[in-house]
């Protein structure tokens, strides 16, 4: 059953490459995840798997015709709860995309394993946004997306704002204490470095690690309440991974509400900062999650007496 549903998929794709490849003669060089790649300009009808470009497109005034099948953060429920669903997160709908027929298709994190299947379809490019540089990535792909859309005024809009943003935090972190980002899934905790996922919220905000040198592995090092207390943390940023995907489960504050974490500075001081963990989670990377993460940061360290 299985090669038949893929030779069915195969004879898909070679008719509509060749439908496809004359469809667009003018082409635009960008910056992708894999290099730079020749793209059609302007393309009007797109599928986009990852919701980072979702989050970015949408802050661009960019529609698309096809995304993932996902529970999205409530922000970005309005770009695409009534948008076509052409797979998932992780596996795209190979026969849906290609009735569409769409000028260009947009991988991300999570989908970018099937850049050379989609590419059978239509121009395919992987904007993925991850790790070390994901501020440097983001505003790349910010810079890309307005090639390719002919909007690089408003892309730069886009770029300059989120820079004056991260400055704005710079100013209210400096000289406030060492932070620990954490994570919760469950009654389980792990923690996540400057290099991590979530690290930019080091990088980008000038917030000293309170614990240098965990690993950037995707899933974080897992850690206890114990390492926690001897850590003793100024701040806590928290991820609830539950919360991100929808997941019945214990609460990050339920899973951290114990006297080991009360006992550390962050918990004396009410510094824990729970932050809106779907935007980070799923989105992380995209214009519009970016800067909502950073003003919750900011709210949090505005002082008192302000």
């Amino acid at each position: 059953a299985d090669f038949k549903w893929r030779g069915s998929i195969l004879r898909i794709l070679a008719l509509f490459a060749l439908m496809i490849g004359t469809a667009h003669a003018e082409t635009v060089t960008v910056d992708t995840y894999l290099g730079e790649v020749a793209v059609p300009k302007t393309p009007e009808k797109i599928v986009v798997l990852d919701l980072a470009a979702v989050d970015s497109l949408d802050a661009l005034g960019v529609s698309v015709q096809g995304v993932p099948d996902a529970t999205p953060p409530k922000y970005l429920q309005p770009a695409i709860q009534e948008v076509r669903k052409a797979g998932t997160l992780f596996e795209p709908n190979y026969e849906t995309i290609a009735v569409m027929k769409p000028d260009l298709v947009i991988v991300g994190l999570r989908s970018n394993g099937a850049v050379e299947p989609l590419s059978a379809i239509a121009p395919t490019i992987d904007m993925t946004i991850e790790g070390q540089n994901m501020v440097v990535q983001a505003k790349a792909r910010l810079a890309a997306y307005g090639q390719i859309f002919d909007l690089e005024e408003e892309a730069q809009t886009l770029i300059t704002t989120l820079n004056q943003k991260i400055e704005e935090v710079n100013a209210a972190v400096q000289g406030r204490g060492k932070g620990l980002i954490i994570l919760t899934n469950g009654g389980k905790i792990s923690a996540y470095g400057k290099d991590s996922r979530f690290g930019w919220l080091h990088k980008a905000t000038g917030l000293p690690e309170a614990a240098p040198g965990l690993t950037d592995k995707t899933h974080g090092e897992a850690i206890s309440f114990e390492f926690i207390a001897e850590t003793n943390p100024d701040w806590m940023l928290v991820v609830d991974r539950g919360s991100a995907i929808g997941q019945e489960g214990e609460a990050a504050q339920a899973t951290l509400d114990n006297p080991l974490i009360a006992g550390t500075t962050a918990g004396q001081l009410g510094q824990i900062i729970y932050l809106d963990s779907a935007q980070l989670y799923l989105a992380g990377g995209g214009f519009q999650s970016m800067m909502r993460t950073l003003d919750e940061v900011l709210r949090a360290f505005i002082p008192r007496d302000s």
